[in-house]
């Protein structure tokens, strides 16, 4: 049984920074893709970032890029959404979410395969 667990969300002030941690149990990150998604009210999921376990290797939605950090801990066996420079329109339920290594989907959804049960981030202005 493959369970993934989101923390650290919150309240903060637009400027703000939060840090997301996500943990899997039943299985290690390797040899998948780790990816986070958000969804705010009344929108559709979409893709915020992801890192490639095995290389390390980050892709990015362009609105986040020089503000949120994807990062991976093999140790931990998280993986974690430094989030910077907050703005109200990034309040969202944040997913974290598994996709296979060899996905070539993974900037979308329907490319992963486990997903977490979210953590509410709220920036306020």
């Amino acid at each position: 049984q493959v369970q993934l667990v989101e923390s650290g969300g919150g309240l903060v002030q637009a400027g703000g920074s939060l840090r997301l941690s996500c943990a899997a149990s039943g299985r290690t990150f390797i040899g998948y893709i780790a990816g986070w998604f958000r969804q705010a009210p009344g929108k559709e999921r979409e893709f915020v970032a992801a890192v490639r376990w095995a290389s390390g290797t980050t892709y990015y939605k362009d609105s986040v890029k020089g503000r949120f950090t994807i990062s991976r801990d093999n140790a931990k066996n998280t993986v974690d959404l430094q989030m910077n420079s907050l703005k109200p329109e990034d309040t969202a339920v944040y997913y974290c979410a598994t996709a296979p290594g060899y996905s070539r989907n993974f900037y979308y959804e329907s490319g992963y395969d486990y997903w977490g049960q979210g953590t509410q981030v709220t920036v306020s202005s």
